[in-house]
């Protein structure tokens, strides 16, 4: 019911027995966990990325700019996480309301394939969408490191969407052709010929834990270098931009970590019961009841990621729904454009740093005739590139040369 590649293998109808053990204890009481589980991830997610009445103010004109590239990335890992749990809601609501259907996935060279079509469909989609989820991720921290070293562009998205969708879909088609060769029907027996399918599930998971830790530990650390200037003065403000930076990163790695550390524990115990001749002996108890927990823990905190990830990208939005706003406001609730009526667009509000800190890191850099130069500002979201590049701003040194040349004309005049 999950994202467990041991759902495509319960496809088969001469699966392993580690398989056929988990998949069927208490098959009733794990799906109306996962409905559970997934149902209120899916509701919570949605409510957190629609559109709101409160959480985002814009001063300016139109029209609204679109979305950087930081901002897109979060908002489609958040849609493939809805759309992985509506896979899991329409799965295993059909188990259970179907019980006929399921008991035809055992039956082997059965002339009815619709269980088998169901089966193998459902579990494709689940898979695929929590893959792209992965595989985005992943890129979400390339992103936020490349903008920061100043090598990304407006054509990264693009890239993106070629990387992500491509291996998703590359890898899901590979995985579940060489677990079903020949048929569906009469898949070959062993562990040697699921192995391929594993890999190519786990791959894209494996990736974004061990990774993605350390280019946010090295983004975190290329962002406080920038925030210290050229200077090298470090203020309380500029502090608290990076430590913002580095809570929010964090987060993202810390739900990733409780949804799908369960699923490797779990693959490791059933690989471990797979290799055993007798899976029921006694000696296998404590095995077979870790591998059983960690199952019904996969069930329930799988789909939360969906929501998890929502509160650990943009926080809590509230339900204060406003269905009539564009879709652009709904991306980040803590983002804000700025601009006043003399056209100067002073430091703007990033999906990584709250607007108030930016602010006030402007007010304490110009009130302490600090050098125009090493002024510290955060990209627009109007910017195609990413929301959280830091860059050298030169918007400052414009104004006070229009502000000097005020200045040595009056002083002309007088003369």
């Amino acid at each position: 019911m999950m994202a467990s590649p041991r759902l495509e293998t319960y496809c088969c109808p001469n699966r392993d027995a580690a398989t056929d053990f988990v998949v069927t204890f208490q098959p009733q009481i794990f799906g109306g966990i996962c409905i559970g589980s997934a149902g209120l991830s899916l509701i919570f997610a949605i409510l957190q990325i629609l559109p709101k009445r409160k959480g985002y103010r814009r001063l300016g004109q139109d029209p609204l700019p679109k979305p950087a590239s930081s901002s897109r990335i979060l908002f489609i890992i958040s849609i493939c996480d809805i759309l992985g749990c509506s896979g899991i809601v329409v799965r295993s609501s059909l188990w259970l309301g179907l019980p006929n259907l399921v008991s035809g996935i055992s039956i082997a060279n059965n002339s009815d394939v619709w269980p088998e079509v169901f089966c193998v469909g459902s579990a494709m989609w689940i898979q695929l969408f929590f893959s792209a989820s992965f595989w985005w991720t992943f890129c979400y921290s390339v992103d936020v490191f490349l903008v920061v070293k100043r090598s990304a562009g407006v054509s990264t998205i693009i890239l993106y969407h070629m990387i992500t969708w491509g291996l998703a879909v590359l890898l899901c088609v590979e995985g579940v052709a060489m677990l079903y060769y020949p048929s569906i029907s009469s898949c070959e027996n062993g562990l040697q010929h699921a192995i391929p399918h594993y890999v190519t599930t786990y791959a894209p998971l494996l990736l974004v834990l061990l990774v993605n830790p350390v280019l946010f530990a090295r983004t975190s650390t290329a962002v406080t270098s920038l925030l210290k200037g050229r200077q090298g003065i470090y203020t309380e403000n500029e502090r608290r931009l990076g430590s913002e930076i580095k809570i929010r990163f964090f987060k993202i790695m810390l739900v990733f970590f409780i949804c799908w550390t369960p699923n490797i524990i779990n693959e490791s115990l059933l690989f471990y019961l797979e290799m055993q001749s007798d899976l029921q002996d006694d000696s296998l108890k404590n095995i077979r009841n870790a591998a059983l927990i960690t199952w019904f823990i996969m069930g329930i905190l799988n789909p939360m990621q969906s929501f998890l990830n929502t509160l650990a990208f943009h926080g809590w939005t509230g339900f204060d729904v406003d269905l009539r706003r564009r879709r652009e406001l709904a991306w980040d609730s803590g983002s804000t454009s700025v601009a006043n009526a003399g056209g100067y667009n002073p430091i703007v509000g990033s999906t990584l740093l709250h607007q108030s800190h930016v602010q006030e890191a402007k007010k304490s850099m110009t009130g302490n005739g600090q050098s125009p130069s090493d002024g510290v500002s955060v990209l627009s979201e109007g910017s195609e590139s990413s929301t959280i590049e830091i860059h050298i701003s030169s918007e400052l040194r414009d104004t006070e040369d229009v502000d000097a040349d005020g200045e040595s004309m009056e002083n002309s005049t007088r003369q």
